[in-house]
């Protein structure tokens, strides 16, 4: 099978070129020769199937920053086909470097050079054909936005997987042997080919910058613009949220518990109540997830993002952090699955580390349904919204504690390097495709967790058999019996240590599991709760829920994204003593205050 490269400078819409010629049917698969993760996709072209890879933007074939290594060493020991080469035409004077140095790798080379509507606009013009004779390359100009040029260009992909790939040389050469000739050349060559005004004028972007970058404005517009973008995720996602649980509610009692009616007790416990839930929690994950990355590719593709984190870095920089780690952070009060996998935008990998290390300390909506079910519960109606704000407040001192404490452990030693593209608006395809890729990734990287997790958490309320399901003579009464030592000098009893158990799962399955323990629901429930446990014991309990380990897609997507069985270990020891920690600090300074 013939093989693409797509190479570029970021923010050329490489990305949007993949997802266009792949219409989102993208796989993450691992290369030799590299050790992360890459996006490719397979498509047929001419008649033959063709696998097209999305490598990194990078500035630079010879630098040191973690991209440019990725992509050195994809090809070196992974040498394409052909390599599909975009670049940015509105910023063509600079980013001709990175071509003319792929070119004397004697690769195999087509040039797109995209976002010529933009081009246009700006009065930017290129002799696409005295450039393409100069070069001795086949050069297309196109808008992968809107599509214009593309099937020209996808043509001429098709011809020249026709041709032998020249083959690269043995050893890329040094920068210090190319700087000069590659100097010259770009000199020689757009000189002859482009003509771009004196001055470059985008009055709408020269607009909104002047209000969205203010010093003093900026930021609370960002809070404002970020609080109305969850609340959009939220509002139009829990009743498709709540629709998709009621369909597969009904879907088991009115098929499958009928139909798996006949099999022994135990086989139709573990196929429903294990089997079929771990789907159905996978499930309920996908409104709120395919909202969150179509309302994030919005944002991101308008170019606004790269504002807000241009915002926050000076503030970010003094914990070891920058931009991008606080815009991640407000994305886990979401949820931290999307956030942990957006940290792919970082280019130094120990920035990524030390931002998915306080990620999952951020109050996603699965550990808010809780606290709003405790908070009603236990506290008046005036207190509990400080409760719950001051969970907020806990949540960010974590995460910023986090950070200064590892920061010189995960030291980013590269410059925040950042490009503030003009304001444009994605197309709906575009964050439809989008979307549709990282949802998809999503589940198949999720699923089977969850699915083993729930299996394992029904064993250990059901068996031995013998027992009453989520009793004290259960595996996981045991375990909450045996664990109680650790959890007696913060309040948490037997009842809510088993629930804690389930919490690792998902912690939207703490109230459901509270519910078979004490066999009440509702207003029932926190009536029990509120006459078992006082104020002391409920916030000291959702501390604990607050900071220890995160759910169990959280963890599988820390391994995933990581690629370090260490690394996923650290956060989670990590996140279990803190939370200990804090949680026996306020129950034992409240007792002994004598509250």
């Amino acid at each position: 099978m013939k093989r693409i490269a797509l190479l570029g400078m970021p923010n050329t819409g490489k990305s949007t070129l993949f997802n266009r010629m792949t219409g989102g049917a993208a796989r993450v698969g691992n290369w030799p020769g590299i050790t992360v993760e890459l996006l490719s996709g397979k498509i047929l072209l001419g008649g033959d199937m063709v696998e097209i890879i999305d490598l990194p933007g990078i500035y630079d074939l010879h630098g040191y920053s973690d991209d440019e290594q990725v992509v050195r060493h994809f090809l070196h020991d992974n040498v394409p086909d052909l390599a599909l080469v975009i670049l940015n035409t509105t910023q063509i004077e600079r980013q001709i470097s990175l071509l003319l140095q792929l070119k004397q790798l004697d690769l195999n080379i087509v040039v797109m050079l995209n976002m010529a509507d933009e081009a246009k606009k700006f009065g930017i013009s290129v002799d696409v054909a005295k450039m393409s004779a100069l070069l001795g390359l086949p050069i297309f100009l196109l808008s992968a936005k809107y599509g214009s040029g593309y099937p020209e260009a996808l043509q001429a992909v098709t011809k020249a997987l026709r041709y032998p790939t020249p083959g690269m040389a043995e050893h890329l050469r040094s920068q210090l042997e190319q700087d000069e000739h590659i100097e010259t050349e770009m000199a020689r060559v757009l000189k002859h080919t482009v003509q771009v005004p004196a001055r470059l004028s985008d009055r709408l972007t020269e607009k909104l910058d002047s209000v969205l970058l203010h010093p003093w404005l900026g930021l609370p517009i960002f809070f404002a613009v970020m609080y109305l973008l969850f609340q959009g995720i939220f509002i139009f996602g829990q009743p498709i949220q709540g629709g998709v649980a009621a369909a597969f509610t009904w879907l088991r009692d009115a098929a499958l518990v009928p139909l798996l009616a006949g099999l022994p007790h135990a086989i139709q416990g573990l196929l429903l109540d294990g089997i079929y839930n771990g789907v159905a929690t996978v499930a309920a994950f996908v409104p709120i997830i395919v909202l969150f990355f179509l309302f994030m590719a919005m944002i991101e593709d308008s170019g606004y993002l790269s504002r807000a984190a241009f915002l926050m870095d000076a503030l970010m920089a003094r914990l070891g952090l920058d931009g991008r780690g606080f815009v991640m952070l407000l994305m886990g009060f979401g949820c931290n699955v999307p956030a942990l996998m957006g940290t792919r935008v970082m280019r130094s990998r120990a920035m990524r580390l030390l931002t998915m290390l306080v990620i999952p300390f951020s109050l996603c909506s699965a550990r808010l349904q809780v606290f709003i079910f405790f908070t009603a519960a236990l506290f008046s109606a005036r207190a509990a919204p400080i409760v719950l704000f001051s969970l907020y407040l806990f949540s960010f001192a974590t995460a910023i504690l986090t950070a200064l404490i590892f920061k010189n452990r995960f030291k980013n030693t590269e410059p925040f390097v950042l490009e503030l593209p003009p304001y444009r608006f994605p197309t709906f395809r575009q964050m439809v495709l989008r979307g549709w890729v990282e949802v998809r990734h999503f589940l198949r990287r999720a699923t089977k967790f969850i699915v083993a997790g729930v299996v394992m958490v029904w064993l250990l309320t059901h068996l031995p058999l013998s027992a009453v399901p989520a009793g004290a003579d259960t595996l996981a009464g045991m375990i909450g019996g045996a664990l109680q030592p650790f959890f007696a000098p913060i309040g948490i009893n037997e009842q809510l240590t088993i629930a804690l158990i389930f919490g690792f799962i998902a912690k939207e399955i703490v109230i459901g599991a509270l519910a078979v323990i004490y066999g009440l629901s509702g207003a029932a429930l926190s009536g029990a709760l509120g006459h078992q446990l006082d104020w002391v014991q409920a916030y000291s309990f959702m501390l604990f829920t607050l900071l220890y380990t995160p759910c169990l897609a959280t963890v599988a997507t820390l391994q995933s994204e990581s690629k370090q069985i260490r690394f996923t270990a650290l956060s989670l020891v990590w996140s279990l003593g803190v939370a200990w920690l804090v949680s026996f600090a306020f129950y034992q300074g409240a007792r002994a205050l004598g509250y």
